[in-house]
């Protein structure tokens, strides 16, 4: 039996996908969270073998939340359903660790088959995300500004372009105000924006926000 956690601020959708684990008799649904501080306080039980996340939620994102996540649990599958476009997200929540990234449109059998997938150790990549992958590996296209971004760097980016201040940052990251400042730095001299508002409207025309 496959036991899975499902991390999703909507109700709905958490319901959604439950009903259609339940069709699944291999799938059990054990575990729900509405963000990604609840989803740290699953992982940290250790009864799931398989999360459902999404990372655009209030609170604690899942995109720090994956972090935090494999840093405590780097061998739990974190596969990720969003409702942002695969070619904004996927590249660089694969290398922060997520195991499969899958956007909510998808087919239902897809997240079937990824959740096998990745629960048989393998990475879950649609043919789509293989090609962009493939690309990068040969040096083809240049990567857009945000894939060039260190972890850190690309929290810190989705963090200033929701508007939260650099104080409260620095609270919430367990991080000084110097060091976020830093971090601030770094991500406007890589994206070669001059001001929070750039960086919110790249955030806002590139999909990385709602």
């Amino acid at each position: 039996m496959i036991r899975i956690a499902i991390v999703d601020d909507h109700a709905m959708v958490r319901a959604g996908l439950r009903q259609f684990f339940a069709d699944q008799i291999d799938f059990a649904v054990v575990a729900e969270a509405t963000n990604g501080r609840e989803a740290l306080d699953i992982v940290r039980k250790g009864e799931i073998d398989v999360m459902i996340m999404d990372i655009s939620m209030p609170d604690h994102s899942g995109v720090d939340a994956l972090v935090a996540i494999k840093a405590r649990a780097p061998d739990l599958p974190v596969l990720i359903l969003s409702g942002f476009a695969e070619e904004h997200y996927a590249t660089t929540l694969l290398r922060q660790g997520a195991s499969g990234y899958l956007n909510k449109d998808c087919d239902p059998e897809d997240i079937v088959k990824a959740i096998r997938t990745v629960c048989r150790g393998r990475k879950y990549i649609t043919p789509g995300m293989a090609e962009r992958l493939a690309d990068g590996l040969g040096g083809g296209g240049e990567k857009p500004p945000h894939e060039q971004l260190s972890e850190r760097e690309l929290q810190v980016f989705l963090r200033l372009a929701k508007g939260e201040t650099i104080g409260h940052m620095a609270v919430s990251m367990s991080l000084s105000v110097k060091t976020v400042s830093t971090y601030r730095t770094r991500v406007m001299e890589k994206m070669q924006l001059e001001s929070n508002s750039d960086l919110t409207y790249y955030a806002l025309k590139n999909g990385l926000i709602q």
